[in-house]
């Protein structure tokens, strides 16, 4: 342990002393595309990740269909005495978000349900409030209905008793967006109700198998073999417990098969698909995440999901013909940099090298500092590590930021807001950020004064135009 002295606060750091001594790979390539692209760097840059203690799990990359690199690196659970392989299956969070999606199509191309259908027509139990969300809704998380309390739900029973003792919705249906996991939980009980079906084994029988995808385990409990354990950067494990059910582990290579299932239509149309893409709003999430058609072709698509300390990253481009398929089970919060130096290396073009996440080392010593505090750690821990950590990426900041935002400390994070706003005068994002900050705290004119900033440098910030736009009429 290495100390920083903060404000006369003793800060402890984790020293940088991991040593790289396996890599467990399998590795396919294609002539061409090895000739074409120098893939050994996708190996420097998984090796760089896994020695700095950022990366480990699963990387997979196909060119038009064909693996051209597959590579796990990374251990079964947090005694780190197993090497992760390929044919261990792990969470993907809410990427599982989709298999209920592809669901409720499949029931709509059948004819036995409706977009336009009211929740209420399949689950007459619940309060009147249901009468008023259609599915639709549920598919683009629109429903308003309020987020469960989920550290205290013990599985779907209790959760649907929850749901049952609602009675206000906190918007009305449709007039704005909530990412909600009750907006599953509804579209997994309906898909029971027309089925006769558990969701499982609706999902399994009618979907996994028929595509192939034949070793996907739902809701995997502690013994379940060939599933990895996430855990922490402290070597806590994480519990297999679910607040409510549904989610599947897969391998890597039956999580490439279901994004080939997507760009296929294997189960449902293109024009299905199309509906799925269909956001509320700008860069909303949908049932598969993020969705692109042009024509009866998904263009694009990606989705990432978290679940404990699992994440997964899907990212199938169809213009360069490059599908990436990241997966961890030890969240290191990078995968979008990793994807992103992925698609940089296959087009030839320089990439970052990746870094500590600032926030995941230091995040346990939030709660007993101020934004000043923090800020001085911040400063200090730059100049002493400034090569171990994203000090030039916006992002750094902007998360502790939200981590102040989310604990209530809103002054707190108007600090570090306003100093990544000095750190980053030309982003948009980040005085849209600092204008979220002031409209928590009810300082609405600072709030409009900085969503304005935000417009001016980044037009397309959908957030702050909406933002602009309530605050003008106030």
């Amino acid at each position: 342990m290495q100390r920083l002295m903060v404000n006369n606060i003793t800060i402890m750091t984790r020293p940088f002393t991991i040593s790289l001594f396996f890599i467990c790979l399998s590795t396919a390539t294609l002539g061409y595309a090895q000739n074409r692209r120098n893939l050994k760097q996708l190996d420097t840059l998984l090796a760089k990740a896994y020695d700095l203690g950022v990366f480990k799990g699963n990387l997979l990359v196909a060119e038009k269909g064909k693996i051209i690199y597959q590579k796990t690196i990374g251990w079964t659970d947090a005694t780190e005495q197993t090497r992760l392989t390929a044919d261990y299956r792990l969470h993907i969070g809410s990427i599982a978000k989709e298999f209920n999606a592809v669901a409720i199509m499949i029931l709509k191309e059948q004819g036995k349900l409706s977009l336009d259908d009211h929740v209420a027509k399949y689950l007459p139990e619940l309060p009147g409030w249901a009468e008023r969300i259609k599915i639709r809704n549920l598919l683009q998380y629109t429903s308003g209905v309020p987020q469960s309390v989920w550290r205290n739900t013990k599985g779907d029973a209790d959760n649907l008793n929850n749901l049952k003792v609602v009675t206000t919705l906190d918007f009305e249906p449709g007039t704005k967006y909530a990412y909600n996991n009750n907006d599953v939980f509804l579209q997994r009980r309906i898909i029971e109700r027309i089925s006769g079906m558990s969701y499982e084994s609706f999902v399994q029988e009618k979907m996994f198998i028929p595509c192939g995808i034949t070793h996907a385990v739902f809701n995997p409990g502690e013994t379940v073999e060939l599933v990895a354990k996430s855990y922490n950067d402290q070597k806590k494990q994480d519990n297999m417990t679910y607040e409510i059910a549904g989610w599947p582990a897969l391998n890597l290579l039956e999580f490439y098969k279901w994004s080939e299932v997507l760009n296929s239509f294997r189960l449902i149309s293109p024009a299905a698909t199309r509906e799925l893409c269909i956001a509320f709003s700008g860069d909303n999430q949908t049932g598969l995440g993020h969705g692109t058609m042009e024509g009866n072709k998904l263009v694009k698509h990606s989705h990432d999901g978290t679940a404990k300390n699992y994440q997964a990253l899907l990212t199938s481009d169809a213009a360069k013909g490059i599908t990436v398929i990241l997966m961890t089970n030890n969240k290191q919060n990078n995968l979008g940099t990793i994807n992103r130096s992925v698609f940089s290396i296959l087009a030839g073009k320089p990439y970052a090298n990746l870094k500590r996440s600032f926030i995941n080392d230091f995040q346990a010593q939030f709660e007993n500092l101020t934004g000043q505090q923090t800020i001085a750690l911040y400063n200090q821990t730059k100049s002493d590590f400034s090569d171990k950590y994203a000090f030039a990426e916006e992002g750094t900041l902007n998360e502790v930021g939200y981590y102040f935002l989310n604990k209530k400390k809103v002054a707190d994070a108007i600090s570090v807001f306003t100093l990544n706003t000095r750190l980053f005068p030309n982003s948009g994002n980040m005085y849209d950020s600092l204008g979220e900050a002031y409209y928590v705290q009810g300082d609405k004119s600072k709030a409009l004064e900085n969503y304005v900033i935000a417009l001016k440098l980044d037009p397309t910030l959908d957030s702050a135009k909406k933002m602009v736009a309530e605050l003008k009429k106030i």
